[in-house]
């Protein structure tokens, strides 16, 4: 697998990828809960909706606002089986391992703490 710097540059040129942005209510969320919860939260999120092998609604699973996380994971390509394997050759039919989790939910986080550093003028 590719570094996270690498991926969210590569994620950063795609036209798709790059309009989606946390938005206030988003930040009030994460300074409200704090990264402890928000890296529960997305650890919860990708092993019940990307782990398993077979998903019946790949591709629909992932909302596309109301909590940061699922913002992050349309921005880093990580909302979908299809998704990881376009973008990150993680093949769809088999259950994700503890480092694709790992890896997975780590790039969350930079993007997550990325887009607080931006809003914040860091």
């Amino acid at each position: 697998m590719k570094k996270i710097d690498e991926c969210l540059y590569a994620l950063s040129k795609s036209p798709f990828r790059s309009k989606f942005h946390l938005k206030k209510k988003d930040f009030e969320y994460i300074n409200e809960k704090g990264w402890q919860v928000i890296e529960k939260h997305a650890y919860d999120f990708i092993r019940t909706r990307l782990v398993p092998a077979n998903l019946i609604n790949d591709g629909k699973q992932t909302p596309m606002k109301n909590h940061p996380v699922f913002v992050a994971q349309h921005a880093t390509a990580t909302c979908c089986r299809g998704c990881l394997e376009k973008w990150y050759r993680i093949p769809k039919g088999r259950e994700l391992s503890i480092e694709e989790i790992d890896f997975i939910v780590q790039l969350i986080l930079c993007w997550i703490k990325r887009e607080v550093s931006n809003a914040s003028g860091n």
